[in-house]
């Protein structure tokens, strides 16, 4: 084993039930590049060491209460995980020989088509992929987040060439995503991939601006409501339905 890789943990979570099939096993990693407007852990975004783990220690705590989640498995998440890529590599590589499932939660963000070396060595121990498209229109994503989706939407062009299963999270909120062009935007684009699991549409919150407020930082969407159910379902309807509408006529 190897026992010098140390990654940088945010928190753990012994029974997560919205990170994959199952219950699962959550590891929250330090850092991300993105800056979400609607981003729930502020907290999670600095590179500045939190608490540094090595995977025997995370194995450990997992062997602990494995048996309240031997139906999901381990899903690592941040922050962006993609900045701690050896060292999730590592954990995954070490869970898939004690034949635990995996699961990446991940922005695709950093990846680059151009070096895909250490994403494929990851992409070797991981079972699942949970990639959030935060936006389809590259400006609007630039608003939104800080930083461009081409890599992201590359990323999921290469996870869909390269067969691995994606479940796909997008968050709706409203003047922002909750737009039916977008939405429509979105479903065309998941109907060029051929590894999609599951989809995932989750109405914004805004149950993150205590947090904000303690740490010091404006939460810049305070001025927008809450989505509710009906209206995130209401964006799953119009995303699904483009998505069948373009597959149909989908040339391979």
């Amino acid at each position: 084993m190897n026992k010098g890789i140390y990654g940088n943990i945010h928190s753990i979570e012994s029974c997560g039930t919205v990170d994959g099939p199952g219950i699962r096993f959550v590891v929250f990693m330090q850092g991300c590049p993105l800056r979400c407007k609607y981003c729930h852990n502020p907290d999670s975004w600095s590179t500045e060491t939190n608490k540094k783990m090595s995977v025997d220690e995370i194995l450990e705590k997992y062997d602990g209460i494995k048996e309240f989640v031997k139906s999901g498995g381990i899903t690592v998440t941040g922050g962006e995980p993609l900045l701690q890529i050896e060292f999730v590599t590592e954990l995954f590589k070490q869970a898939k020989e004690k034949n635990i499932h995996t699961a990446l939660d991940t922005s695709g963000i950093l990846f680059n088509p151009n070096n895909t070396n250490k994403i494929d060595a990851l992409l070797k121990y991981t079972d699942l992929v949970l990639l959030d498209i935060k936006h389809i229109n590259d400006e609007e994503h630039k608003k939104l987040t800080g930083m461009s989706n081409k890599n992201i939407l590359e990323f999921a062009k290469y996870l869909s060439d390269k067969q691995i299963p994606i479940w796909i999270r997008h968050v709706v909120v409203k003047s922002i995503t909750y737009d039916k062009k977008y939405l429509e935007q979105l479903g065309e684009f998941l109907a060029k991939l051929n590894n999609i699991k599951a989809l995932d549409v989750l109405p914004y919150h805004d149950m993150a601006i205590p947090k904000y407020e303690n740490l010091g930082i404006d939460y810049p969407l305070k001025e927008i409501e809450p989505t509710t159910k009906e209206e995130a379902l209401n964006a799953r309807n119009i995303i699904f339905e483009s998505y069948k509408r373009n597959k149909n006529i989908q040339v391979q």
